[in-house]
């Protein structure tokens, strides 16, 4: 079975190395660097600035700790932009070590199909190759998205793979749009010394998440000193000698150094030979898919961010094993209801399941159980006492529907929520499996416990 995969994503990869595993002969084509833009220009990156903004923050706090620092503290973006890139580097040579060892062969260029068994691969020289498969995976991922009221400058207006290579911390920054990307930088940056201030045109900081979550990030940044306008647009930009001035709807005009735009992704699906296949588009240009990730054309599949779904690099990779066995002869179906997400904002925000407003939108009759961070020992022992553990149950059926995590190390929390939605467990089976102590994954017991007003934690509900 030969196989052609466009793009060397965390989906076109991941999907390259399991249909090697399967017996597959595979050839995937990039363009520009094997990771995509999670391992290059998204996660690791900027998980390595939130690491050196963490370690510095936490430098600041020593004396809490009983330690004493004599001399002064400063961030060197320099040596913090090489240690990312060193992360990166490290991670990039591994992926192209594992294609090596598994036999898959990697065409650099930039490919667009054909036909629907054929791919054109222009390498970076303009030489030309063409490329025969049984079958095609498209995994061409996604890229920051603009409107032409704020073009990238790469100096004065930023998109997000601008912003992981400024060479100096901006005096001040103007973040459009409060998503997940733009409160990841805007946290990122103020610890650094930058002014930031955001403007978001939806009524609150990250609106995909619980809003109980988004209510409190939103008290955490304003404790920070993040400026964040909700329900408000930037209505055009103007670059001036003093800085890059913002007009809003609101009649207010912000001055900054910096502007970032955050307003989303954009699909990529331009530029790679759709026309020529009959590849089947949704109205933002997603190929569109089934539960298997085949297209409308036979034998052509597709996976990841160029769906249009959810954009997570790790929904990408398990689209990706899902191709590969099916193309192999397996019967294999997508599951998107045990998907967790996380955010890696200060404190960290981690969802899988329902939020509580989607389960009363499909009719559920819920109960719900809290328990904050302050609450643990282990939190007090750490210096990070911010947040809470949420959890959803099914009022008839006792089922875990979703959990919502805003604290430390939220982000790896997560899980026990995603095994138990998985496997279909009650909260009373979570309430009763003992967890260690000190722990923070207590808070979830505690909050489990809570569902059914049994948590020993909390005092009597009023």
């Amino acid at each position: 079975m030969r196989i052609a995969i466009l793009g060397a994503g965390p989906g076109g990869y991941v999907a390259a190395l399991k249909a090697a595993q399967l017996g597959a002969q595979v050839t995937v084509i990039e363009d520009t660097e094997v990771g995509g833009t999670c391992l290059n220009r998204g996660c690791i990156p900027t998980k390595a600035l939130v690491a050196s903004a963490e370690a510095y923050s936490k430098a600041k706090g020593l004396e809490e700790f009983g330690i004493e620092l004599r001399g002064e503290l400063i961030p060197n973006l320099h040596k913090i932009n090489e240690r990312k890139n060193k992360v990166v580097s490290i991670q990039v040579k591994g992926i192209k070590g594992l294609f090596k060892s598994w036999g898959v062969t990697l065409k650099e260029g930039r490919g667009a199909l054909l036909s629907q068994k054929e791919i054109e691969v222009r390498g970076k020289d303009s030489s030309t190759e063409k490329i025969e498969a049984d079958k095609i995976i498209i995994a061409t991922g996604s890229r920051p998205a603009q409107i032409p009221s704020f073009i990238f400058d790469g100096k004065k207006i930023l998109s997000s793979d601008d912003a992981l290579n400024l060479t100096e911390i901006p005096k001040s920054m103007l973040i459009i749009g409060a998503g997940v990307i733009g409160c990841e930088f805007a946290c990122i940056y103020k610890e650094l010394g930058a002014d930031v201030t955001m403007v978001e045109m939806m009524p609150r900081a990250v609106v995909t998440e619980d809003m109980e979550i988004s209510g409190l990030l939103e008290k955490e940044l304003k404790k920070k000193k993040i400026k964040l306008h909700t329900n408000v647009k930037v209505e055009k930009v103007e670059v001036k000698e003093d800085g890059v001035h913002a007009f809003m709807s609101d009649g207010k005009e912000i001055i900054a150094e910096k502007v970032l735009v955050s307003i989303g992704r954009a699909l990529n699906t331009d530029g790679i030979g759709l026309e020529n296949t009959g590849i089947q588009k949704g109205k933002r240009g997603e190929i569109q898919i089934n539960e298997k990730m085949e297209t409308n054309v036979p034998d052509i599949y597709a996976i990841g961010d160029v769906t249009g779904g959810m954009l997570l690099a790790h929904t990408a990779s398990t689209q990706g094993i899902v191709t590969a066995k099916n193309i192999m002869g397996h019967n294999e179906k997508m599951d998107y209801g045990t998907v967790p997400a996380a955010i890696f904002t200060s404190p960290e925000i981690a969802s899988v399941g329902l939020r509580e407003h989607q389960a009363e939108e499909k009719g559920l009759k819920i109960r719900t159980g809290h328990f904050q961070f302050r609450g643990l020992g282990k939190a007090h022992a750490m210096g990070e006492i911010a947040g809470f553990i949420k959890v959803i149950a099914d009022e008839a059926t006792d089922k875990l529907l979703g959990m919502h995590i805003i604290g430390p190390h939220a982000s790896d929390l997560i899980h026990e929520g995603a095994v138990a939605i998985k496997a279909g467990l009650k909260v009373r089976d979570i309430a009763n499996t003992i967890h260690a102590h000190p722990t923070l994954s207590e808070g979830i017991m505690e909050a489990s416990e809570d569902v059914h007003n049994e948590a020993v934690h909390i005092p009597p509900k009023k």
